[in-house]
């Protein structure tokens, strides 16, 4: 492989040690395309790039994915699970206590800093997460007005 090369989608699966089917390869590309998206959104998804498949199907396929590392599950306390294409960053998560919107932010110092907790209590860590819990701008704005 070159080092311009970028794996496409069934490389990154055949990589993972999954099998490639159309199903999985739309699915990715879905949770990619998409934000922080959950399940109903998915299955939209990708029905709208292959036709039918069922409900069980995606959720198997997610277990799939997440468990190989190829996407991320996160699930706000309240709120149903959604997933995202980027993985492996240890980046956090912004939500809007009104419309549930939920937006990236990335550690807020240096690299991974949230990793070395004051007390691992013999933990190995290896990923932390943290939700910072407000009101997006458009829910900001529509209050003050």
């Amino acid at each position: 492989m070159t080092a311009s090369h970028i794996p496409t989608t069934a490389e990154e699966l055949r990589g993972a040690g999954l099998r490639v089917t159309a199903a999985r390869v739309a699915l990715l590309e879905a949770v990619r395309d998409g934000d922080h998206l959950g399940v109903e959104a998915i299955a939209s998804g990708v029905r709208d790039r292959v036709g039918h498949i069922s409900l069980q199907a995606v959720y198997e396929a997610l277990h799939a994915l997440t468990g190989a590392g190829l996407i991320r599950r996160i699930e706000p306390p309240g709120s149903p699970a959604r997933f995202e294409g980027r993985v492996g960053d240890n980046h956090h998560h912004l939500v809007c206590r009104s419309c549930g919107a939920v937006a990236d932010v990335d550690c807020a110092v240096g690299e991974a800093p949230c990793l070395d907790a004051s007390d691992d209590h013999g933990y190995s860590i290896d990923e932390a997460e943290v939700i910072y819990w407000g009101l997006c701008p458009g829910c900001s704005a529509a209050r003050s007005s």
